[in-house]
This record gives structure tokens, C-alpha cells and sequence, in this order.
């Protein structure tokens, strides 16, 4: 019991002393220097400004085709690259632009929406960018009327 205890003392010892190497001597100069240059790359990022985030076509008759032009502006030190542009039903079909957003620059997200439902209707879109958020939400809201229905709900803006 006693060798068994000294050897596995002295194994430990030998690992220990072993692995006790100088690790700030394997850094490399160039390498720091590229990592440097990655992280302040990282920092830069678009931002996707947008003029209103919510249109409200107020009260429609069902089954009356409807749009709306988001108007945003990349008002951050990279390129605004949008990825995708998401509805949460068929309904509501979002056209992304295809070229990216220089600093500085607006682009335009045209919204679609059939005009179907009843009642009072919200629409969530997802913009998906390469932003620090990733996303973005935009919305849209209508007062859908039966067709043939007498006016009801809140007055058309």
C-alpha cells in the first residue's frame, strides 16, 4: 500500500513539474496582430433605422389587396446585408431588397397584404439582417371589413 501511494506521489510530482512550461512564450506577434485586426473588423456593424415600424391600413374590405413601403437607413459603418424577410402567415408577403445597404444609404421593404381575415388584423413581419440584433420587427394593422358589409370598426387615416 505504502509503494502504491509513493508511486502515485511521485507520478504527480513528475506531471506537475513536467507540464510547467512558459506559456506567454508560445504567443506569436503576428497573430495577436490578426486578432486584433478581426476584433475591430467584428465591431463594425450595420444599423437598420426605420422610419416607422408599424403601418396601419385602417378599415378595408376584405379581400382588397393592400401595401406599404417600410423605408429604412443603415445608419452604421458596415454594409446592411438583409438575409430574409418573414411573414407570420401567407397573407402577408414581404420583398426584401437584394443588394446590400451601404452606410449612409435607405433602402425599402415593400409589404404586401391580401386583405384577408376579419375584424381587427395585425401582421408581424421578421427581418433578418446581419445587425447586432439579427432581427428586426415590423408590423401591420388593418380593420377588415366582410365584403358587402356595412362599414364598421375605426375610420380609414
Amino acid at each position: 500500500m505504502k509503494k502504491a501511494v509513493l508511486s502515485l506521489g511521485l507520478l504527480s510530482l513528475f506531471a506537475f513539474i513536467s507540464c510547467k512550461e512558459n506559456a506567454s512564450s508560445k504567443i506569436k506577434t503576428d497573430n495577436v496582430a490578426v486578432a486584433a485586426e478581426r476584433d475591430q473588423a467584428a465591431k463594425n456593424l450595420p444599423v437598420m433605422e426605420f422610419e416607422e415600424s408599424e403601418h396601419d391600413f385602417g378599415t378595408i374590405e376584405q379581400g382588397t389587396p393592400q401595401e406599404t413601403i417600410f423605408t429604412f437607413k443603415n445608419t452604421g459603418n458596415a454594409p446592411l446585408i438583409i438575409a430574409d424577410a418573414k411573414s407570420t402567415c401567407g397573407c402577408t408577403v414581404p420583398k426584401k431588397p437584394d443588394a446590400p445597404i451601404a452606410p449612409g444609404e435607405k433602402g425599402e421593404l415593400l409589404v404586401k397584404f391580401n386583405g384577408s381575415g376579419n375584424g381587427p388584423v395585425t401582421k408581424t413581419i421578421t427581418v433578418t439582417a446581419n445587425t447586432e440584433k439579427g432581427q428586426e420587427l415590423l408590423r401591420i394593422k388593418a380593420f377588415v371589413n366582410p365584403k358587402g358589409a356595412a362599414p364598421a370598426g375605426p375610420v380609414a387615416q
